[in-house]
């Protein structure tokens, strides 16, 4: 019986739980309040939340910001690395890439010298020593050993001391060339007279005669080396191409029977003008000269076809007994006293 009774008053007690769950806010305010204050803390908890967080629009300002700065900072960087550098030109040149060649001897090349360019700097230093060991492979020896070279670098010249020889005389027509047009060049502009035919034909020859004075002594070698047979067309080549350079300049633009006739008593004048100069023992040279004036003159006084023939086979043949002096020369019969 007792249990039942207890079993009755758990049932009530119940019942009065869920009414007070489930009644509305009008009929009991004391849950109302008590449901609205829980509401409130939750709203200020969330907003107190939202506070502490930053926003992605700060976040994004902030990150820009913090680039903007870092972006500034390598600017200046690079704006004083930028002034060292030109205001020390070794720490300029520490800074970029050495690009530079270098070889064995521990010497740095910025530019490839090829084999022509390298022969010819050796013939060219060369020529110093040709007054003392005369245009042999001993002179190239001794040239190739001013320029920090082994004088095993002699091997790259198949023709000897033959190369010396043509090498000289390249550089010799060159050097007439540039002359003659300067000279040219100055008529043009009004700033000299053009000259007599004769007179620019005797002043071009002894201009390029001129330049064999410091080799004077040693010159009758060259000539003979000139006429060894795998010299001879190289040397030929040179010789008709000063020539023409020379008539050339003076004026001549024929095109018949007499640019032949003429180049060839040029070249005959000039070689037997040589001759002489070789052998010629004369203060200046002046019997070279004197000789040469009479020989140009019979040039220019060719008047009919008959007498160009005449005269352009009288210079051939002169050339021709030339190079039979010339081999005198070689034996010491005929040295410049």
């Amino acid at each position: 019986m007792a249990a039942l009774l207890r079993g009755v008053r758990a049932g009530r007690a119940l019942r009065g739980l869920a009414g007070v769950v489930t009644s509305p806010a009008a009929t009991n305010p004391q849950c109302s309040g008590l449901r609205r204050g829980f509401h409130c803390a939750a709203l200020r908890l969330q907003d107190e939340s939202k506070s502490d967080k930053p926003s992605s629009s700060s976040s994004s300002t902030t990150y820009h910001e913090h680039y903007q700065s870092h972006s500034a900072e390598q600017d200046t960087a690079a704006e004083a690395s930028q002034g060292q550098s030109a205001s020390d030109p070794e720490a300029g040149e520490a800074a970029r890439p050495n690009t530079s060649y270098q070889d064995q001897s521990g010497e740095q090349n910025e530019e490839y010298e090829t084999e022509e360019q390298l022969q010819a700097r050796i013939l060219t230093a060369a020529l110093e020593f040709v007054p003392q060991h005369g245009w042999s492979m001993e002179a190239i020896a001794a040239g190739a050993e001013t320029l920090g070279l082994s004088s095993a670098s002699t091997g790259m010249f198949y023709n000897g001391s033959g190369d010396l020889v043509l090498h000289f005389i390249a550089h010799c027509n060159s050097q007439l060339t540039e002359i003659m047009a300067e000279q040219h060049k100055q008529i043009q502009l009004g700033q000299a007279e053009s000259k007599q035919t004769a007179d620019f034909l005797r002043d071009a020859v002894e201009t390029r005669l001129r330049m064999y004075v410091p080799y004077i002594e040693t010159w009758p070698q060259a000539m003979s080396l000139l006429l060894l047979p795998h010299n001879i067309p190289d040397s030929l080549k040179h010789l008709s191409t000063m020539v023409d350079d020379i008539w050339y300049y003076a004026g001549d633009r024929s095109t018949d029977m007499n640019w032949y006739t003429k180049r060839a008593a040029l070249t005959g004048i000039f070689n037997t003008t040589e001759l002489v100069m070789v052998q010629d023992s004369s203060p200046d040279f002046q019997d070279t000269w004197n000789f040469l004036d009479n020989r140009i003159q019979d040039v220019v006084n060719m008047a009919s076809t008959a007498k160009q023939v005449q005269s352009t086979g009288e210079t051939v043949v002169q050339g021709l007994m030339g190079a039979a002096v010339t081999l005198k020369n070689l034996t010491g019969l005929n040295q410049r006293r």
